[in-house]
């Protein structure tokens, strides 16, 4: 009885989820429609009005050609990060730039705040674009691109790529992605949301690599555009959408590899110098005198040479071309022969012609009164008998 009351206990357990962690488990909020899971809440102060327990601090380097600049932009930078309670040092000795958290420092995430500025100043961003990265709404990536390739003439054309003529590509990124970018170097900076920020990445590490062209990356995130206005296809799969490009295999002009010649361990002859040539030739033994007059006589020849050849070329000009009735007398006998057989038989036409015209104009009556005078009379039987 007591095994039949527990069978009737018993409830039976749903199937769910299973959850890895202990904590990992469904939260109310997870699938709230209402709630914004990628919005950033501006810090308040009153969430820590402690402080910072510890002092963090953070330093970079810069280069050297960045040290005017960032002198007489200094005071600027040290401004604006007093407002949230972080001190900044500039080191001309060593060549680097600290940020450090005080007693008046709240926010926690200030410090880093700050160390992507003082990163962004050594890789020659404006100062005042560079303090904006203190907001909430701002972030920043720095692409390392000096690694990607070894060659470095193709490095520097890939690099040039992401310019474009007159700076229309890189302006053309920033437009579509929202993002600040900066090409300096062996680096990339760029300053904008996470969604503008990855597709920056992408274009620019394509870019490098030699996948895709900057241009292709535009006319997709163009398009996108275009299918972000319609509300029809929020929720739809855009690739059908979108065009697809395929790399082409250009050929590449082959290297002619030289010849190597068979190596001999003796030195080529040596070359004959100027006194030697003029030894061999006897002009070393001659005075200055008739040096300097077979050098003039050798001049006057060129001179002449040089005259000749352009007067040829002047009466070129006035030499008249060859008439085309010359090659009709270059023919052979045949045509002669052909001329003669034609006239003959045109001349035979002609007497045939004028048979049948005289045949044609002939009266009969004076044909018969011809043919009768011409028969011979017979004598009558009468006078025969006399």
């Amino acid at each position: 009885m007591e095994e039949d009351g527990r069978k009737g206990d018993e409830v039976p357990l749903t199937k769910g989820k299973k959850h890895k962690g202990k904590h990992d488990k469904p939260k109310p909020w997870d699938e709230d429609p209402n709630i914004d899971h990628w919005k950033i809440d501006k810090f308040d102060p009153s969430w820590n009005e402690g402080g910072m327990l510890e002092v963090s601090s953070f330093s970079t380097l810069f280069p050297q050609y960045c040290e005017k600049y960032l002198q007489e932009a200094w005071p600027m930078v040290k401004n604006a990060l007093k407002e949230y309670g972080v001190s900044c040092e500039l080191n001309l000795v060593e060549g680097s730039m600290t940020v450090t958290t005080t007693r008046k420092t709240r926010d926690p995430f200030i410090i880093i705040k700050a160390r992507d500025l003082i990163k962004l100043l050594s890789r020659s961003v404006p100062a005042p674009q560079a303090i904006k990265i203190l907001n909430d709404d701002m972030q920043c990536d720095i692409i390392k691109i000096g690694g990607l390739i070894r060659n470095k003439e193709r490095f520097v054309k890939r690099r040039e790529r992401l310019h474009g003529p007159n700076l229309s590509t890189l302006k053309a990124i920033e437009i579509l992605t929202g993002c600040y970018v900066k090409v300096q170097g062996n680096t990339v900076a760029a300053m904008g949301s996470f969604k503008g920020l990855k597709q920056v990445r992408r274009i620019v590490e394509d870019c490098i690599q030699n996948r895709l062209h900057p241009v292709y990356h535009i006319k997709t995130l163009l398009m996108k555009r275009e299918l972000a206005k319609n509300p029809a296809l929020a929720n739809e799969n855009w690739d059908r959408f979108l065009p697809t490009f395929k790399k082409k295999n250009v050929q590449q002009k082959k290297v002619k590899a030289k010849e190597k010649k068979p190596y001999t361990p003796f030195p080529p002859p040596q070359q004959p110098s100027k006194i030697d040539l003029q030894l061999e030739s006897g002009e070393y033994f001659l005075s200055d005198k008739k040096k300097s007059a077979k050098k003039w006589q050798e001049k006057q020849e060129k001179q002449a040479e040089k005259a000749a050849e352009n007067k040829r070329k002047r009466d070129a000009s006035f030499v008249p071309p060859k008439e085309p009735s010359s090659n009709m007398s270059d023919k052979p006998d045949k045509d002669t022969n052909d001329l003669a057989a034609m006239t003959k038989s045109l001349k035979s036409k002609a007497k045939e012609l004028k048979k049948h015209e005289a045949h044609d104009n002939v009266r009969a009556e004076s044909y018969i009164a011809n043919a009768e005078s011409s028969r011979p009379k017979k004598k009558s039987k009468s006078l025969l008998t006399d």
